[in-house]
């Protein structure tokens, strides 16, 4: 009967994936990606805030402020959310979706405490969701596996 012969040390701790985008498209990447999603936000939250109604100068300027500062806050928690524990991580992905998804929520009109229960609603899914992800990814320790 044969058996699998047993594998290296060496060779069971490379990567598994190979990463075929080269340093420079993930530096582009860590600007990019804010701004995409800035934008799209912010023409998100203005073409909701307008209700049909016709473009003007303030729904232009509403949108392209959203836009920032989604962006801003969308970078900084993108930068600053893997040097935290596998709790902490997950509660900041919780507090920035749950306050974005309750904004703009809220620029339909809803009442405040509607818009809060639909933004805590999603915050909660995101945070298990996240959780589950980096409960699954780290050993006991908390350090990454490779």
């Amino acid at each position: 009967m044969a058996h699998a012969a047993p594998a290296s040390r060496r060779m069971t701790r490379q990567r598994r994936t190979p990463d075929v985008f080269g340093p420079r498209t993930h530096a582009m990447a860590k600007v990019a990606v804010p701004v995409v999603l800035g934008l799209v936000y912010g023409y998100w939250a203005a073409a909701i805030r307008r209700d049909a109604g016709p473009v003007t100068g303030w729904n232009l300027l509403f949108g392209f402020v959203t836009a920032l500062v989604f962006a801003v806050l969308f970078a900084a928690v993108w930068r600053l959310s893997p040097w935290l524990g596998r709790e902490a991580h997950a509660l900041l992905w919780f507090a920035f979706t749950g306050c974005a998804i309750g904004f703009l929520y809220s620029q339909t009109g809803e009442s405040v405490l509607q818009s809060t229960g639909v933004g805590v609603g999603v915050g909660v899914g995101v945070f298990v969701a996240m959780f589950y992800r980096y409960y699954t990814h780290e050993d006991a320790a908390g350090r990454p596996l490779d």
